[in-house]
């Protein structure tokens, strides 16, 4: 039996529970604003966007920086260099660099008062940010540059009010070292995007009012095909002295008349420029910029309806508005916590309402009277944590994202496993859509939802092979179908184990519709195949520890055997080494750009234990409870699970499936604070459109859902009393902790009663949010026997789920 006192090297540097000192803490009555740090995982690969946006929403504001490891959210809290100010971003992505067009940057004057002296490139213009002058709260963003230029930043739903401060004496250490500066202000745009995928554009400005306008072609970040955007840039606050274009850093002669040029289809770098006169007050210039995916009276017009009067405090106000809105579901009772774990929560909850975006009305793909939201950015990773949290949170825009999946299908004949800026995005498992819609369906989302049509959908990714399985659907149906597995290729990169327990947990959740739309013969035929996963379960199979040269020694071995494998198409065994795509072997050879295996984003040891659907059936299988607790343990003591990773979410929790729910409670703390909390590299991976924020959310609320599945593993909280009103019902949810000990030595629940009632199961349903309530949980410094009894665990298809 696993010892709590038993710890790997990398348990030690963990910490798990030690860290949780206790701090001063404040009183409950605050601001809950004071405490989301948009900042959080804006450094060490978190990619998280910390600027300006509405909740969902499109326009997305902040500084870029040039380090092009950490810019993929635009700004980057390093020491590099900024080299503008864009409007649309992606948050927590992995890989290449997203969005950020058209970047305009503001200079105070050109030396010698000679337009040809002011920085016009990228490289040019780059200058670092002072000390301590980056600040962020939702719905607003500030920084100031070494230039002694101080930007401050809003948002509408499609638009972007900045607010730029000019120093009226600045000195010369403040100004790029130049002489001679006159105070006569100049903002540029550039017509690119972060990662320079600009394809052809165009620019054109207004010589009487400086307006610039312009549109892109542009390349997604994680993604096949290309995406247009439009901007329109106005502004306020000083005359107009001069306008131009520029080009390959210079800018370019006027006409023979005087007048501004129209450039389209140029070679870039390139842009336009508005050159000012002193600001007329307080040295402020304001730059409203529209952006749009329709065209360039579309991006000003939602610019000048969203923001017609230029009010930074009242766009400001409303942005702040909509954001308390979204957060005042949740309620905290006063009580003793650390400061930490108030922003680990708070911020954890608004990165989770940062995306997928809503695009609505700004589609050109086709028309429909359906909401359209973009920046599923991917599903792969979301599926798991961030909609069934929004589902709890603000069902109301988990309603509209289904309904857009939906129409999607309608419209391009799948669901989208990953989608942004308009174009398909990679898949990188199974059609992970089918166990979001799964989710909605059996936790009560059906406004307007239509759900004949969204059973076609999941229906179709189960049966039909799509044109091209990279982007939507699944490949290998055939095998999937014939043979029980998706086989091994060595011509390319299957993925072949990864996507076999993916389309076995697919079919289950499409099994769990059918059953309750009235399929029973699907329902059969899809729980039938949700057990496919055994097909590539090796019983013999051994694992032994790779030595520090990453060769397989002989002198270790963890005692551990049966683990997934691979087959060929004659059903014949291949082999790849459990530990691989872990990182103690081989840690990023098996991303979507590493060099093949048949494992994505992780090992065989952890795949291995993804069978939510049938957790009995695996249990048994692995050994019986017993050895299914030393070996999940292991699996998290020894180093070889990424938490970082998404997949890595479900296994803190799984000890509730072998009757020990109280080392599930162990091994979330285990990970929070020590990997989750409230420095700037204070999330362990990207965070994928919110995924790190929502893991830890649910996982300090206590009540972790498995995706797919009206059910929510119980686990002690970190919160003394926590209370989410449901917008569906009105009804509202309380989870109490008695005994609460902010030092986090009580972290086993002992007892649980719910409205007023002695509670024994580890689980308990999405009824409990619909209808609100009160669960008790009292806690102590030792497991118990509660929630450990047979007819306590969870439910799974072999004991009873499905039938």
């Amino acid at each position: 039996m696993y010892n709590l006192k038993q710890k790997s090297l990398l348990g030690l540097l963990l910490v798990p529970l030690a860290v949780a000192a206790v701090e001063e803490a404040r009183d409950t009555s605050f601001d809950k604003f004071v405490y989301i740090d948009p900042l959080i995982g804006t450094i060490n690969g978190g990619h998280v966007f910390p600027g300006a946006t509405l909740p969902f929403g499109m326009a997305k504001a902040v500084a870029d920086t040039n380090n092009p490891n950490e810019n993929q959210g635009g700004f980057a809290s390093d020491d590099s260099e900024i080299t503008g100010f864009s409007h649309m971003h992606d948050s927590g992505t992995g890989g290449a660099p997203s969005l950020g067009n058209f970047p305009i940057f503001p200079q105070t004057g050109c030396r010698d008062d000679n337009i040809t002296n002011c920085f016009f490139s990228e490289a040019d213009r780059a200058v670092k940010r002072k000390k301590d002058t980056t600040f962020a709260k939702p719905g607003y963003f500030a920084v100031t540059l070494e230039t002694g230029i101080r930007t401050q930043i809003t948002v509408s739903n499609h638009s972007v009010l900045y607010s730029i401060e000019f120093p009226y004496k600045a000195n010369t250490t403040e100004l790029k070292n130049q002489t001679g500066l006159p105070y006569s202000p100049l903002i540029l745009v550039d017509l690119t995007d972060l990662p320079d995928s600009i394809r052809d554009g165009g620019v054109q400005v207004d010589p009487k009012t400086g307006r610039q306008t312009g549109h892109g072609t542009f390349s997604p970040s994680f993604g096949m095909g290309s995406y247009q955007l439009y901007f329109c840039i106005d502004f306020k606050g000083a005359e107009v002295r001069d306008t131009g274009v520029w080009q390959y850093g210079k800018p370019l002669p006027k006409p023979a008349n005087g007048t501004t040029p129209k450039l389209e289809d140029w070679r870039f770098p390139a842009g336009g420029w508005t050159q000012f006169h002193p600001p007329a007050e307080n040295n402020q210039i304001l730059a409203r910029v529209g952006v749009s995916f329709i065209s360039i009276d579309k991006a000003c017009k939602n610019a000048e309806t969203e923001i017609p009067d230029f009010d930074f405090a009242k766009v400001q106000t409303a942005a702040t508005n909509a954001w308390r809105d979204k957060l005042s579901v949740v309620e905290i009772e006063e009580g003793q916590i650390g400061t930490r774990f108030w922003t680990v929560f708070w911020s954890g909850i608004y990165r989770s309402m940062i995306s997928p975006q809503d695009y609505t009305g700004e589609n050109p793909l086709w028309n429909s009277t359906e909401p359209y939201y973009d920046s599923y950015y991917c599903i792969w990773d979301s599926f798991r944590s961030i909609h069934p949290l929004l589902t709890i949170l603000d069902p109301e825009s988990q309603t509209l994202m289904v309904r857009s999946l939906i129409d999607i299908y309608r419209h391009e004949g799948k669901l989208p496993d990953c989608r942004m800026s308009l174009c398909q995005g990679w898949t990188q498992g199974g059609s992970n859509a089918d166990v979001v819609l799964a989710d909605a369906y059996l936790k009560n989302i059906k406004d307007g939802v239509d759900w004949e049509t969204g059973y076609k959908a999941v229906v179709s990714d189960a049966e039909e092979d799509p044109p091209n399985w990279s982007v939507a659907g699944r490949g290998g149906l055939e095998d999937w179908k014939t043979k029980g597995f998706i086989p091994k290729n060595e011509n390319y990169d299957t993925r072949s184990v990864s996507r076999t327990v993916e389309y076995a947990y697919n079919d289950f959740c499409i099994a769990e519709m059918s059953k309750r739309l009235g399929h029973p013969d699907d329902a059969e035929k899809y729980y039938k195949r949700s057990q496919n996963w055994m097909n590539l379960y090796k019983a013999d199979q051994t694992s032994i520890v790779p030595n520090s040269n990453g060769h397989e020694g002989t002198s270790v071995d963890p005692g551990f055997i049966g683990f997934l494998q691979p087959k060929h198409a004659n059903g014949s065994w291949a082999y790849q080494d459990p530990f691989r795509c872990s990182p103690l072997l081989g840690f990023t050879s098996c991303y979507l750009n590493g060099d093949g295996g048949e494992t994505y984003e992780g090992s065989a040891w952890m795949y291995t234990f993804y069978v939510p659907q049938d957790m009995a059936t695996l249990i048994k299988t692995l050994g019986g409870p017993e050895s299914f607790v030393d070996r999940l343990s292991y699996l998290h003591t020894s180093g070889l699970l990424y938490i970082g990773d998404e997949q890595a979410f479900l296994p803190v929790f799984q000890f509730h499936y072998a009757g020990r729910p109280g080392l599930s409670s162990y091994f979330s703390h285990f990970y929070i604070p020590s990997q989750f909390n409230e420095s700037l590299n204070g999330i362990p991976g990207n965070d994928d459109s919110g995924a790190m924020g929502s893991f830890s959310t649910l996982a300090m609320i206590g009540l972790y859902p498995v995706a797919g599945q009206n059910v929510y593993l119980i686990n002690a909280p970190y919160l003394p009393s926590v209370s989410i009103t449901n917008r569906q019902t009105g009804k509202k949810a309380t989870i109490k902790s008695i005994n609460f000990d902010p030092g986090f030595k009580n972290i086993y629940i002992q007892s649980a009663k719910l409205n007023g009632e002695e509670y024994t199961k580890n689980w308990i349903g999405h009824e409990f949010w619909l209808d609100g309530g009160v669960l008790e949980l009292t806690l102590g410094s030792t497991e118990s026997k509660w929630g450990t009894k047979p007819e306590d665990l969870p439910p799974s298809l072999s004991t009873g789920q499905g039938s």
